[in-house]
């Protein structure tokens, strides 16, 4: 069976400091969901591919970054809606969170421009959440907050989550929809 969860974060930061990435892990996981969503293809080679730079090596297979390309592209299109955020996790600060959040956002919007291109066709709905998203990239991190802070940034990270399936299904499932029909 194949694997369902992301590897941990600090594998991704580890290969990708060993692969000398400038990018931080929340960073890198939203540009390549953005690929995906985008319409990009799920290769090894992907880390090249979404940081626009073909002097990036390939990761080695079965190591976190391939790990985290492979059960990416399976969550997108669970039918059980399991895809998760690759972010801090609960312990670590508001800060550190938000600005993983935020990062994510960034990533995610890079690697989707470059998939899918300049002109996709969106819904109304998806060219709002673009455009939100894009402001929460803009957005610097939380101080420290109070419990409504905490509930606040849960909410972000699953509206976020929410509109990077919506924006899956609207231009890379619409796309392999038509292809199919065709």
């Amino acid at each position: 069976m194949a694997e369902t969860q992301l590897p941990l974060f600090s594998e991704v930061e580890a290969e990708s400091r060993n692969l000398s990435l400038s990018t931080s892990a929340a960073e890198l996981h939203g540009a390549l969901c953005g690929w995906l969503a985008g319409g990009g293809a799920s290769v090894r080679e992907w880390p090249a591919r979404v940081l626009a730079d073909a002097s990036v090596a390939t990761p080695p297979a079965n190591g976190a970054l391939d790990r985290l390309r492979l059960v990416s592209a399976a969550q997108m299109v669970d039918p059980e809606y399991g895809f998760v955020l690759l972010l801090p996790d609960h312990e670590a600060s508001m800060t550190e969170r938000s600005g993983a959040l935020f990062d994510w956002c960034r990533g995610f919007l890079g690697g989707f421009g470059l998939a899918a291109g300049s002109a996709p066709t969106l819904s109304e709905e998806s060219r709002e959440a673009l455009t939100d998203l894009a402001k929460f990239a803009a957005t610097a991190p939380q101080d420290e907050g109070d419990e409504e802070d905490e509930e606040a940034l849960t909410e972000l990270e699953e509206f976020v989550r929410i509109v990077a399936l919506g924006l899956h299904g609207d231009v890379a499932l619409a796309a392999q929809h038509r292809q199919r029909l065709n």
